[in-house]
């Protein structure tokens, strides 16, 4: 005769992430992503490495020349767009300028703001970063379509909202339990 098994508590009851009345397939996202954001993260180190500086550092970088091309970029919308803390960018874009990568300067329009911009040593960095970025970001999502693509794309956004307010939950339910 079959031993029984206890039945197992589910890790998640949101009906479109049970299939079957299953939780293995989210569990099993869940072990895909925690690697993959851990392998973003090495590639995102290794390419600030190539060009001399950390990974948050390039992210900062990089970013400000993206969302330059939008607008004008201040500390607090840099901070917005990477889910860091204002003081954690300011402290890392003073060194960045330090390295004179960027530059900072009062916003015209705000002068209790800094507007930054990637200076021409910072942008000589990101080129020659560029065909490494390309061979490594390729093989990084080697095999998915462009449907695919789009789909990730338009969750990726909704899960780090997700993601910040799972966070701070978790923090609540942490402090909570800290004070029994």
């Amino acid at each position: 005769m079959p031993k029984s098994s206890p039945s197992k508590a589910l890790t998640v009851t949101n009906p479109a992430c049970l299939i079957d009345g299953s939780d293995a397939e989210f569990r099993h996202l869940i072990n895909g992503l925690l690697p993959f954001a851990a392998r973003l993260l090495s590639v995102r180190d290794g390419f600030g490495s190539l060009i001399g500086l950390t990974g948050i550092q390039y992210s900062l970088l990089q970013s400000v020349v993206h969302l330059s091309s939008l607008a004008d970029v201040t500390v607090n919308q840099l901070a917005e767009h990477l889910h860091l803390s204002g003081a954690f960018v300011t402290i890392e874009t003073n060194k960045l300028k330090a390295l004179k990568l960027i530059d900072k300067r009062q916003n015209p329009d705000d002068r209790r703001k800094m507007s930054l911009t990637v200076t021409a040593a910072g942008a000589k960095r990101l080129h020659e970063l560029t065909p490494s970025q390309q061979r490594i970001n390729d093989v990084l999502f080697d095999g998915v379509t462009r449907t695919e693509f789009k789909v990730l794309c338009a969750v990726v956004d909704r899960l780090v909202a997700n993601g910040d307010r799972a966070t701070l939950d978790l923090g609540h339910e942490l402090a909570t339990r800290d004070k029994r």
